[in-house]
């Protein structure tokens, strides 16, 4: 194996890793960000740094979201396209019942999974479009959608940091 497969798959080994710290550096200082249109001639450090950071972050998310579905794995963090909605309709009567749904499978984080994905695929692409429509009327048309997914993602972040705390709560309890 020569030096650069090895690298690239250390890279999708802590894709995930890197996409959290990506992600969270982008929404922490997202307020920050000066930009309509696209970049200006002196855009801040803030500024570049979002947009090529982000640029990094969207490959990764195409990236992750390859590795996760490759090999039937869609079928894991989509099962509602397969029609099979039972491992996710027990983890919710579970959950009704004060029990923490279990990790893997089919089922409730899963699910939640799956859609933090699409999500961040929707914020990577329409972050993409805004920054290759810079300077057309376009452009604020993507940076709305950019921000309306980011708003998502954020949301799903906050989700998906309460589903693994509960899930290691759930891990040490046991």
């Amino acid at each position: 194996m020569n030096k650069v497969t090895k690298f690239v798959r250390h890279l999708v080994d802590y894709q995930h890793l890197i996409l959290i710290v990506l992600s969270l550096f982008l929404v922490a200082t997202s307020g920050w960000i000066l930009m309509g249109r696209g970049l200006s001639a002196n855009a801040s450090i803030w500024d570049l740094l979002h947009v090529y950071l982000g640029l990094i972050a969207a490959c990764f998310s195409l990236s992750i979201l390859v590795t996760s579905t490759i090999h039937g794995g869609w079928r894991q963090y989509y099962p509602y396209l397969t029609g099979d909605l039972s491992q996710v309709v027990s983890d919710l009567k579970g959950l009704a019942k004060g029990r923490i749904p279990a990790g893997g499978g089919k089922g409730l984080f899963s699910l939640i999974e799956g859609i933090g994905l699409l999500l961040l695929l929707g914020v990577s692409v329409t972050g993409l479009l805004w920054y290759l429509q810079q300077g057309s009327s376009d452009a604020l048309m993507w940076r709305s959608w950019h921000h309306l997914f980011a708003q998502g993602f954020i949301g799903f972040l906050i989700v998906h940091s309460i589903c693994a705390i509960s899930h290691l709560l759930d891990f040490i309890r046991n």
